[in-house]
């Protein structure tokens, strides 16, 4: 599995949102963006990492990054998710997993003995040439947005 690492420039992607609006790395020029792939909406882990960059949210703007949550699911589940939860930020419906695959976070996981092919939670902060800044592949879920806002410094 081929991983855009540090310092890389991010691919050029373009997907659509919990309401079928295309979105496109392009749309954020010239801002700091935070790109998070995680496995699956409404799953604990993924919960608390959602409800934790919603909790925490301001602080992101004032910190000058956009947030954008990328997963496999559907544009359905990412609207049912974004309501239970108030989500402030959009999610990108990746059935097709174009994004996934050419941000290099799809591959082989082990989960409780079992070996199976998934989503790797991991989280990239592009700068405002799209250029990324950060790669984060250890996330913690109930504390991310203190992991983004250290690495931006």
């Amino acid at each position: 599995m081929y991983k855009i690492e540090e310092g890389q420039v991010a691919p050029n992607f373009s997907g659509k949102d919990q309401n079928g609006n295309k979105v496109s790395l392009s749309d954020f020029s010239g801002q700091k963006l935070v790109v998070y792939f995680y496995p699956k909406d409404d799953t604990p882990g993924c919960t608390a990492q959602a409800c934790n960059l919603r909790d925490h949210h301001a602080d992101l703007i004032k910190s000058g990054v956009k947030v954008l949550g990328v997963s496999a699911d559907t544009e359905e589940k990412h609207q049912k998710f974004i309501a239970k939860y108030d989500l402030p930020f959009p999610l990108i419906a990746d059935t097709d997993r174009a994004i996934i695959e050419s941000f290099g976070v799809w591959g082989e996981k082990k989960f409780m003995g079992k070996v199976y092919d998934g989503i790797h939670r991991t989280t990239f902060i592009i700068d405002e040439s799209g250029k990324v800044l950060k790669r984060i592949d250890k996330v913690k879920t109930k504390d991310h947005t203190a992991q983004i806002l250290e690495a931006l410094g």
